[in-house]
């Protein structure tokens, strides 16, 4: 933490020392709200909701965020080690299925603190880091034995788009590595027979963007083709066209400014039935909505 590269930015900033980097956070943990969720993957809701614990800050911000407020590091409550072991603690005693870490991975060190803390004091669920996908997998390593599933993003097979939308034209080499390294320590997926509810494994989330049915089809090919069906793929709709960007002159006239159409997204699920991708989850209905989003109001802090 004094000279950090947690993440590709590679920042070398000493949060130790109070200074910020690419994810604007410091030394202590800062998140935005923890609380029952239920907008996860069947797998990992239940009927009883996953118990997601919002970080504040990314090592990613991508323009189109839907936690845009949170990621950009501005909202968010700071939360003690131990208030944070207490907080996992409490979502298991609320009934979830498991503990979501979303957008944790400028904070590793604390969680290598607080998950095996909180394991001795009886967390007994599973852990899932879920993840935009763009990590180090030096600091992933730091998480072996300590996450049971891995929820990571792969966005863009592009580095012009990744570029454009998320400032990291080395997205794709960063995030498959990554994958690579979740996948090699949690392996093929487990699940409960009697709950169907996932124990061990890796889901890959890719988010389908209006106008690039052609990048997510190599992403799709790219998953089959290096794990074929031991891993679960989430092939998401819910793209959201937020407010916000139509105060981003370059950004309003482009297929951003749209949801994406039904027969785009038609056209990846086709896809992913003919190059053979049996194990993945897809979306139905309209699921691209602002009122989708939680309220980031330090619920659960």
């Amino acid at each position: 933490m004094s000279d950090c590269t947690l993440c590709p930015r590679r920042c070398h900033v000493d949060r130790r020392a109070g200074a910020k980097g690419f994810c604007r956070q410091g030394l202590e943990p800062a998140a935005a709200r923890a609380a029952l969720h239920f907008w996860e993957e069947p797998c990992l809701c239940g009927s009883t909701g996953s118990g997601a614990v919002f970080f504040s800050g990314c090592s990613l911000q991508c323009v189109f965020c839907q936690n845009h407020d949170i990621a950009l590091g501005t909202g968010g409550y700071a939360v003690p080690l131990e208030r944070l072991v207490r907080i996992f603690l409490e979502l298991q005693d609320k009934g979830a299925a498991n503990i979501n870490l979303v957008t944790a991975g400028h904070f590793i060190p604390q969680l290598c603190y607080a998950i095996p803390r909180a394991r001795q004091q009886g967390l007994s669920i599973p852990i899932v880091y879920n993840s935009s996908g763009y990590e180090e997998v030096s600091s992933l390593g730091l998480l072996d034995g300590l996450v049971d599933i891995y929820l990571p993003d792969l966005k863009y097979r592009s580095p012009q788009l990744s570029a454009q939308y998320s400032h990291a034209p080395d997205y794709f080499e960063k995030a498959s590595a990554a994958i690579g390294e979740m996948f090699r320590q949690v392996g093929r997926p487990v699940f409960a027979p009697d709950s169907g509810l996932m124990k061990r494994g890796v889901i890959v989330r890719h988010l389908l963007l209006p106008g690039h049915v052609g990048d997510s089809k190599r992403i799709l090919r790219y998953l089959h083709d290096t794990y074929r069906n031991d891993i679960y793929v989430s092939i998401m709709n819910q793209y959201t066209p937020m407010r916000y960007l139509a105060q981003m002159p370059q950004l309003n006239q482009t297929e951003l400014s749209r949801k994406v159409t039904a027969e785009e997204y038609e056209r990846v699920l086709d896809f992913a039935d003919q190059i053979g991708i049996e194990n993945g989850y897809m979306q139905e209905g309209d699921a691209a909505a602002e009122s989708f989003i939680p309220a980031f109001d330090g619920e659960g802090l």
